[in-house]
């Protein structure tokens, strides 16, 4: 492949091999998402029409995706290799875990003592070591068709597992049914179904010291002392969203209802409260990391407390080509040794865990032989899946890798199999169809089967 990645003065803001910075991603993120297509009102009046076909799922089963941008070198963290030759099994060291015959890297001591809340798939396998289109088939469980173009955000040729999951599913109480962290990546819109599956997008880092959620805020134009007033706040919020909404050459009607719900959720006492990150302790933010990665995972814990359905928490940047050990050891490993296993124990500990199923992964994994900029490159071929929760038992290893991490040991496990488990668990039937605009139906799942062993 065409590796162009650049080293920048900080390992916090390195460039993918596509050039794009982690940074960057976040700002285009911001920008490219703005606009009326997740707006309030429209989000709200998005999911009534989604909510319609949707039916009553039995276990209420929520799923919150840790989505890690560029790749999760699994070969250095969660499948190691000690017996194998210097160049791939590389500098770290396993541990042992809560787990007897389960080891992890050195440098996720904290996962280490919540592995019995984990199980790990080992023989995750498809054939695609790009990262836009890799992303794709991951988070929608279709690989892409001719005509892809990863420039466009969003890029879905089919929708996302979130938007699937809010199409099925519709919302819980006030609160929207998808929500994406701190932004929406490009693969993870609604495609076909249209806006009525789109996600709630943040568009803010929890971490930032005056994070705020810009559509549930009224309008920073409105003077202090006019907040007492509903009816002024209200005459604010029409002329607020009028820029965007309006213009949809809604009738109006429909808009005065939509308003409405948006005026509602705006002061909803829920979705305030589930938004409202400054509510937990100092101690319990301290514990996930006072990072954009251990935030989010706070935050998606709350929003599931509330009855989101689904959080997907997109975070880069994991491509790491060259001085992946100092990268891992200094950067990237202890933000995930933060955040994750912090997210298991709280969801345990609140009774939540039952209810709530995790998946912890990248787009693929790292080639099995270190390159010669001391980094791995992409690798598709196998990497593990990190999974909790939503009746999973923890402490499993399914499936296993050979003995250099070059491929499958056992069965493979797809991306599409990937789907047709969470979808199952979540009580939505992989052999359901959507349809599309133009007539033809669509199954939520491309031929997927579920994966055996994790219930």
């Amino acid at each position: 492949m065409n590796n162009k990645t650049r080293r920048s003065d900080s390992v916090t803001n390195r460039s993918f091999c596509d050039g794009v910075t982690r940074r960057s991603a976040i700002q285009i993120g911001a920008a490219s998402f703005a606009g009326s297509l997740f707006t309030l009102p429209g989000l709200l009046e998005r999911t009534s029409h989604g909510a319609s076909a949707s039916t009553k799922k039995p276990d209420e089963v929520s799923l919150i995706i840790v989505f890690l941008r560029g790749g999760l070198s699994t070969i250095d963290t969660v499948d190691m290799k000690p017996n194998a030759p210097a160049d791939v099994r590389g500098e770290f060291h396993p541990i042992e875990t809560n787990v007897a015959g389960t080891t992890v890297c050195e440098h996720l001591p904290k996962t280490a003592r919540q592995m019995d809340k984990i199980a790990l798939v080992r023989s995750f396998s498809h054939f695609d070591a790009n990262h836009a289109t890799a992303d794709h088939y991951v988070l929608t469980g279709y690989p892409v068709r001719p005509g892809f173009n990863p420039s466009l955000k969003p890029n879905n040729q089919h929708p996302s597992l979130g938007s699937a999951i809010s199409r099925k599913l519709g919302p819980r109480g006030s609160v929207p049914p998808y929500v994406c962290l701190p932004q929406m990546h490009p693969s993870g819109s609604s495609a076909f179904l249209g806006p009525g599956a789109a996600p709630f997008v943040v568009n803010a880092d929890p971490n930032s010291p005056n994070f705020t959620v810009p559509d549930l805020m009224p309008p920073l134009t409105i003077d202090a002392d006019r907040l007492q007033s509903r009816t002024e706040l209200r005459n604010e919020v029409d002329r607020f969203q009028a820029s965007a909404e309006i213009r949809a050459n809604r009738s109006a009607r429909t808009l005065t209802t939509f308003q409405q719900k948006a005026f509602d959720l705006m002061t909803s006492s829920q979705a305030k409260a589930a938004f409202d990150i400054d509510r937990e302790s100092a101690s319990l933010r301290d514990e996930y990391g006072r990072t954009s990665l251990g935030q989010c995972c706070l935050m998606a814990r709350r929003l599931v407390e509330a009855g989101v359905r689904c959080v997907t928490i997109d975070h880069t940047n994991w491509d790491t080509h060259y001085a992946l050990y100092p990268v891992l050891k200094n950067d990237l490993l202890p933000q995930l040794d933060g955040a994750m296993p912090a997210l298991f124990r709280d969801l345990a500990d609140r009774g939540l865990l039952e209810s709530t199923l995790v998946l912890v992964t990248g787009e693929f994994g790292r080639t099995p032989r270190i390159n010669n900029r001391a980094g791995r490159d992409h690798w598709s071929a196998v990497s593990t899946l990190i999974l909790g929760g939503g009746g999973i038992q923890g402490g499993r290893v399914i499936g296993a890798s050979n003995a250099i991490a070059e491929k499958p040991a056992t069965e493979p496990v797809s991306p599409e199999d990937l789907a047709a488990t969470l979808f199952t668990r979540l009580g939505i039937n992989p052999e359901d169809e959507f349809q599309a605009p133009d007539g033809r139906p669509h199954q939520i799942v491309n031929r997927g089967k579920v994966i055996h062993g994790l219930w």
